[in-house]
């Protein structure tokens, strides 16, 4: 199926429903802290450079993800450590949890954390030598 001449797509925005959206903010904003932080109605949208996560209370989701291992959170970040700490000290006031500990893949730095609700997010810091490679 071929694409108009002109004719883009973009994904820029991703809906997290949950049943407590406050605790997920607070939790967001804590541990992955956005460029903007807007309210618009009941939405709370986090802005992370191009991309936005929405945040929304709805009566037909249940309190945790039902499969949490079908959609990753990536967050490209530029210190994973201070995330990691960050999401330890969270854990007792807001929940979450780690799926999988800070790990170094030469050089590159990646772990799992698992937010309030059970949905999975993964922290990535790359290393240069990764950066370039990919750029290549």
């Amino acid at each position: 199926m071929a694409v108009s001449p002109g004719m883009t797509n973009s994904l820029r925005s991703l809906m997290l429903s949950s049943t407590d959206p406050e605790r997920l903010h607070a939790w967001y904003t804590s541990v992955l802290p956005p460029d903007s932080d807007d309210r618009q109605g009941d939405y709370r949208i986090l802005g992370y450079g191009d991309f936005h996560l929405f945040l929304d209370s709805r009566d037909d989701v249940g309190e945790r993800a039902a499969e949490p291992g079908r959609m990753l959170l990536n967050f490209d970040v530029d210190d994973a450590r201070g995330v990691v700490d960050r999401v330890d000290e969270l854990v007792k006031e807001l929940g979450g949890a780690w799926l999988a500990p800070l790990e170094d893949r030469d050089g590159s730095l990646f772990a799992t954390a698992v937010d309030p609700d059970g949905n999975y997010v993964q922290v990535i810091q790359l290393s240069p030598e990764h950066r370039a490679q990919m750029a290549g």
